[in-house]
């Protein structure tokens, strides 16, 4: 199975930046790079993305989508919107939306649901805070946070990708040791697996400041199929390295 490299640009971006990262982004990606690789960008910026990128190895997405199929939602942004601008990806409970905004483990699965109804393929973020790890809670909760999805979407299970992100490794420039993040991964593949008979099928994503110097560490872990890159991201050498240690 290819890894997934998928960078998050968070709410950074401008027309200019964003262009001259992806072109050299594009530029920069070798014929024999043997990862996937996805920008996810905010949604003021998918009609640029989606020109500058299309035909290249670079696939693109969201950051969030709405729990709901359309109506009186203001601000909201549909799966099916984002379809119109050939997105592949959608982020979901990411735990910045799950501090900031308030969603909780069923409104992330509702639009994991959503998502895959439009044939995106929603990027599903569980991991736990300093305080529950240090409680010794981190698996009873990352499994919590998994279990919403998968009793939602069910027979779909297979089409999801799951980022583990400890929140706190996230922007910190903490990151879980390898061990630590594959103990996590472990678990989330014993709970895929019993969820589904084509677990393998799900990459297991680590969020939490990769970056070139840790990525090749993290990404040799055995149910480590990637990684969702914040910060390092926006920078394209950084991100191509990262990608190069994926392939």
């Amino acid at each position: 199975m290819r890894k997934l490299i998928a960078g998050n640009w968070k709410m950074h971006g401008s027309l200019a930046d964003n262009e001259a990262l992806l072109r050299a982004l594009c530029g920069g990606l070798a014929a024999g790079v043997h990862a996937d690789v996805a920008v996810c960008v905010p949604a003021p910026y998918l009609a640029q993305v989606q020109a500058l990128c299309t035909g290249s190895p670079v696939t693109w997405g969201a950051q969030d989508v709405s729990a709901h199929e359309a109506g009186p939602y203001t601000g909201e942004v549909s799966a099916s919107m984002l379809r119109d601008f050939g997105c592949r990806w959608a982020i979901v409970g990411h735990s910045e939306r799950r501090q900031y905004h308030g969603e909780t483990d069923e409104i992330v699965a509702r639009k994991a649901q959503q998502a895959l109804a439009c044939g995106i393929t929603p990027i599903v973020c569980v991991g736990e805070t300093e305080a529950e790890r240090a409680q010794g809670d981190t698996e009873i909760v990352v499994k919590r946070q998994l279990a919403a999805v998968i009793h939602v979407v069910r027979h779909c299970i297979s089409e999801i990708v799951v980022a583990y992100e400890p929140v706190w490794a996230i922007g910190t420039g903490r990151t879980a040791t390898p061990e630590q993040a594959q103990a996590v991964h472990a678990v989330l593949r014993a709970q895929l697996r019993a969820a589904s008979a084509s677990e393998r099928r799900v990459r297991i994503l680590y969020g939490g400041s990769m970056n070139a110097g840790n990525a090749a560490a993290l990404l040799a872990q055995p149910d480590i199929d990637g990684g969702l890159i914040g910060s390092a991201s926006l920078r394209a050498h950084e991100f191509l390295q990262i990608i190069a240690a994926a392939s």
